[in-house]
């Protein structure tokens, strides 16, 4: 039997599963197959194409439970599209005429590289499809397994993906402090800023997550701390419209009975309509390697800030968010059992040559399955007919319907 040698990356942004993933092959390959060779690239793709890698040696894998522990990524992190040559070549990881593909085949073949696994989201993963049929196309022997990876819950057909569970609960947290801002100052306007590009699952499960850690919470009665404040009067999601008018005089109602108003919102709602609006104006808007908007340059929560703070009179409006802070959490214990579930199946796929994606298969009653690679896919909008979404909104009180 030829001598077996793994390697493994992580890729795209940050999520509360990575180090924990990252611990878990390494720990589950010691369990198993202990005499296989480790080594992880370091900060993704791109560690792959610079050959720059990191040997997992004896006190790393004696010492990778601790991984479990801690949030970001032990092996780093990046944005790289091996098709996207033209990048490639700017970030000056590939010589201009070479085929990205190429390079990253020809590295993991001289590196001795037999079993590839990506940590990542929809981008990781259809680059790592795109890679696992180049391989194959050209002869290489190389088994890719992905693990999925993204707060915002949106791989087709994946049903969980690792760290959304726990993005939504530090996401709480985070918002649990923040809404004590509404004692600052009369007439506040809070919006809560969630991750969430195309999907809305991220909003919506954090402000379920929120309802549900302050819904026991005790108050002193007649003071301004209390139930009201500590409640959300409106979420917008992707999948979502409303009439901003209509809107905008119901949270002006509220705040001039209450004296306060609190709105989550997703990073990526109504995020067309303000690309559209800035392209008319004749901006130019910044893209990434895979062509997505820069989100983080396009601040959706500030364009809702300048919607409503006139409308509702607003004294004081801000806006805060939570991503950074719940995405570079350590995994919870829900996401800790999903992570070990689908790195005991990723190692198991990988020794019996079985390339692919794992995850719950929505397709197959949510069977646990290495997904095969050209399934995979971005962008699955978010069912707000959910039974447990609709009881979020019942508690707010906000009427709304599909985009």
């Amino acid at each position: 039997m030829a001598k077996q040698k793994v390697a493994m990356l992580t890729a795209g942004g940050l999520a509360p599963c990575l180090s924990s993933a990252v611990g878990g092959l390494i720990e589950r390959y010691s369990d198993v197959a202990p005499d296989i060779e480790l080594v992880a690239y370091r900060s993704g793709y791109q560690g792959v194409l610079l050959g720059d890698s990191i040997k997992i040696t004896a006190d790393m894998r004696e010492k990778a439970p601790l991984l479990h522990r801690y949030g970001g990524s032990p092996i780093g992190n990046s944005r790289v599209k091996l098709t996207n040559a033209a990048d490639c070549v700017k970030r000056g990881l590939v010589k201009e005429g070479e085929n990205p593909l190429r390079v990253a085949a020809e590295r993991l073949a001289n590196d001795g590289v037999t079993i590839l696994h990506t940590i990542g989201g929809d981008d990781t993963n259809t680059t790592a499809a795109d890679l696992a049929a180049y391989l194959a196309a050209n002869g290489y022997n190389l088994t890719v397994v992905g693990l999925p990876k993204t707060v915002d819950n949106d791989v087709v057909p994946i049903r969980q993906s690792l760290g959304a569970w726990t993005a939504a609960e530090i996401g709480a947290q985070f918002f649990d402090n923040v809404s004590n801002e509404q004692t600052a100052a009369p007439r506040t306007l809070i919006i809560h800023e969630v991750m969430g590009r195309h999907c809305g699952w991220l909003t919506a499960a954090t402000a379920r997550a929120y309802l549900q850690r302050t819904k026991n919470y005790e108050y002193v009665d007649g003071l301004m701390t209390n139930a009201k404040m500590k409640s959300i009067d409106a979420v917008y999601l992707p999948e979502m419209a409303f009439d901003l008018d209509a809107e905008a005089a119901r949270l002006k109602e509220i705040i001039d009975r209450t004296g306060h108003a609190t709105v989550f919102v997703s990073e990526g709602a109504c995020l067309d309509a303000i690309v559209a609006e800035r392209e008319a104006a004749g901006e130019t808007i910044k893209r990434d390697a895979f062509g997505h908007v820069k989100i983080d340059t396009i601040n959706v929560g500030g364009w809702f800030q300048k919607q409503f703070a006139g409308l509702i009179n607003a004294e004081r409006s801000l806006v805060q968010k939570s991503g950074y802070f719940a995405r570079s959490a350590p995994a919870n214990s829900d996401d800790l059992r999903l992570i070990q579930s689908m790195t005991d199946l990723a190692v198991e796929s990988a020794l019996n040559k079985v390339s692919g994606v794992t995850g719950h298969d929505e397709a197959q009653n949510g069977k646990l399955r290495t997904i095969e690679f050209p399934r995979i896919k971005g962008g699955k909008a978010f069912d707000i007919s959910t039974k447990w979404f609709g009881e979020v909104m019942d508690t707010i009180g906000q009427k709304y319907r599909t985009a």
